[in-house]
């Protein structure tokens, strides 16, 4: 049985996440929403390929076989390439931009300037709801598999190096890859 004070706190969480959730009018171009796709079979099932150009991340679930997500991915400059392994992932992130975004981009970071300050994780944080850390040779290479606040650069060349995927698309990925996993950066 629903009481008023179940009613009156389940309505107040709603209009709570309403109004924290970014609103977003943004249609997604079909090709870059998930789909499984043919792919190459030298690729073992559970790794990832990432192909900067095309904007698009492969999952391999098969031999030949791979389920495909549209990506955003560094813009010229700052793209990562070659291999990594996924040794952290973390729901609802923080972040904090590094030092040359920081320099790169003043105006942008200036709440980040000359402080510790870390933007918590949340609907409003650029890393999104999900994040998966990329490291080679045991060290953290800063640049990530993450969610995003700007569905709109799906499909483009415009981060600072990170890749970008649409938060849904991220969830998905980050329940089916373990620690571990490899990923490779054409």
């Amino acid at each position: 049985m629903i009481t008023r004070r179940n009613f009156v706190a389940t309505a107040s969480a709603g209009a709570l996440l309403a109004a924290t959730a970014p609103a977003t009018a943004y249609a997604l171009d079909p090709k870059f929403a998930p789909q499984p796709v043919r792919m190459r079979s030298d690729m073992q099932p559970g790794q990832i390929l990432i192909m900067p150009r095309a904007h698009f991340l492969y999952f391999i679930t098969g031999p030949g076989e791979a389920l495909r997500y549209g990506v955003g991915v560094g813009k010229a400059g700052l793209e990562f390439t070659g291999e990594a392994v996924i040794q952290v992932k973390k729901e609802w992130p923080t972040w904090r931009p590094t030092n040359e975004m920081i320099e790169r981009e003043p105006q942008t970071y200036a709440k980040f300037r000359d402080n510790d300050y870390v933007e918590p994780g949340g609907p409003g944080n650029p890393l999104g709801a999900r994040a998966l850390y990329l490291f080679q040779n045991g060290r953290d290479t800063f640049f990530r598999i993450h969610g995003t606040t700007q569905p709109g650069t799906i499909g483009r060349s415009v981060s600072n190096g990170c890749i970008r995927m649409i938060n849904e698309h991220v969830i998905d990925l980050y329940q089916r890859v373990p620690l571990g996993t490899k990923v490779t950066v054409i």
